[in-house]
């Protein structure tokens, strides 16, 4: 499968909810090696090398996100640190907020969306 379809790994990947944040920061994510998810991620990193990714702010961290469809997209490590033979890692996704929260979260933002 071309790297490029990512929407394809994306509907085929297992998402889970991270039950933990469920009330706080709402999202899902896949483990990578765990769940056989390294073509997505080498899709993930592949559009972020090549400056598809917007830099945003959770707080004090910032990082790439990948927004593609109605979620955005990030890990926990940058992509040129990753490395998959030396431990596991994680994808995570969100739904857009659909407001600034989708680019900068700060201090008194939540994650719940108005109901």
């Amino acid at each position: 499968m071309a790297i490029d379809n990512i929407m394809e790994l994306i509907a085929r990947a297992p998402w889970r909810e991270a039950v933990t944040y469920r009330e706080t920061w709402p999202h899902e994510y896949v483990v990578i090696n765990k769940d056989g998810q390294q073509e997505l991620l080498a899709a993930f990193c592949e559009r972020i090398g090549r400056g598809e990714g917007v830099t945003c702010r959770f707080f004090h961290q910032t990082r790439e996100y990948l927004f593609l469809g109605d979620y955005k997209y990030w890990t926990m490590t940058e992509c040129p640190d990753i490395d998959l033979d030396a431990g596991d890692y994680v994808l995570n996704r969100a739904l857009f907020y659909r407001d600034r929260r989708d680019f900068e979260i700060r201090r008194g933002d939540t994650g719940k969306r108005p109901e």
